[in-house]
């Protein structure tokens, strides 16, 4: 019976690619000399650290550029309160990964709202898709990506 799975993953190679080349950027550009600006990644979160909240956001805007040239979708990043002292200010910002259960019940929902002739099995922080047709497979696919989730999504591992 086709399937496919329904995940949402980033390249962590890219990932660093990404804030490497953004440290660079940072390093060279004359409105942060001085400042000790910089990006540290560890695990699944990004640390923003310079002197200002505007330097922050020139930061992130940095970041976010970067990252869309190697490839990896924006919409993984979800950025915390900047943490602003005398001198210093600091943002985290986190790269998620995976279908969260609740997101993951909304697309259960919504398949089964449309009448698809399909089977959908959440199965830990992926969806697995199953049908008789790849058409209708298909359709799951294209429904999926007009969701409007919140999520960047991938369609892996499509069987026949």
């Amino acid at each position: 019976m086709p399937s496919f799975d329904v995940v949402s993953e980033i390249n962590h190679h890219e990932l660093t690619n990404a804030i490497d080349q953004a440290n660079r950027e940072v390093a060279t550009r004359f409105d942060f000399k001085g400042t000790g600006s910089n990006f540290d990644l560890a695990d699944s979160q990004i640390k923003m650290n310079t002197q200002s909240e505007f330097q922050l956001q020139q930061m992130y805007d940095i970041l976010c550029n970067k990252l869309v040239k190697r490839g990896v979708d924006v919409a993984a990043l979800e950025l915390h309160d900047p943490d602003v002292q005398m001198k210093t200010a600091t943002q985290l910002i986190t790269v998620r990964e995976g279908i969260e259960t609740v997101d993951a019940k909304k697309m259960v929902k919504l398949i089964k709202d449309r009448k698809i002739k399909v089977q959908a099995a959440i199965q830990g922080d992926q969806l697995r898709v199953t049908g008789k047709k790849r058409d209708d497979l298909q359709a799951v696919i294209a429904l999926l990506k007009d969701g409007g989730f919140t999520v960047p999504l991938q369609f892996k591992n499509f069987r026949d």
